[in-house]
């Protein structure tokens, strides 16, 4: 399955949240950290209540606002650990994860 993804000078913008309370690619199924929405909402400065605010409509949108944007090149294989809403990404194994 492709994934939609924002590349640019060959890194990939990958979203998390790393602050507590509720994360945002680890908390629904449906939420993709490559989220080109999602990348050009917290781009534009998270003006408005943020895409997906329907939970009927798309991934869980807990963690959205303090979601924040990092920078891989691309290929990169990584895993975004979370604890108690916290994200962090993690590089890892070359035959796990997802991969920029």
């Amino acid at each position: 399955m492709a994934v939609e993804k924002v590349i640019r000078a060959g890194l990939v913008a990958v979203v998390y949240s790393p602050e507590y309370g509720a994360g945002w690619s680890t908390w629904s199924h449906d939420a993709s950290p490559f989220d080109p929405v999602v990348v050009a909402w917290i781009e534009g400065g998270k003006v408005g209540p943020g895409p997906y605010l329907e939970p009927l409509e798309g991934p869980y949108n807990g963690g959205l606002h303090q979601a924040e944007i990092v920078w891989l090149p691309v290929g990169t294989r990584f895993h975004i650990n979370e604890y108690d809403g916290h994200e962090s990404l993690e590089i890892i194994d070359p035959d796990y994860g997802w991969v920029a």
